[in-house]
């Protein structure tokens, strides 16, 4: 599926793995930026304290709707934390 056909408006609550399979965290909500109706990034959650990562959409490698998991092909190193 390509980023293209993706649509991250309805991901909340879902796992981010890395390329290596290691959990990123859950996203919390989709960011806007070029666009005000299509967003480009994924705010996700890492965990309590441990902040939040942003990561693009184009990082995105795969969605699988029935186990809720978002597949990158990066790895965690590569995706920058934010607040």
């Amino acid at each position: 599926m390509s980023t293209l056909e993706l649509d991250l408006r309805s991901v909340k609550g879902f796992l981010v793995a890395d390329v290596r399979g290691r959990v990123i965290g859950r996203v919390e909500s989709p960011m806007y930026g070029s666009q005000p109706d299509v967003p480009d990034a994924l705010a996700v959650r890492s965990g309590f304290l441990r902040g939040r990562r942003l990561v693009p959409a184009e990082t995105i490698g795969a969605i699988d709707e029935g186990t809720r998991v978002i597949g990158l092909s990066v790895v965690r190193e590569s995706i920058r934390k934010f607040l």
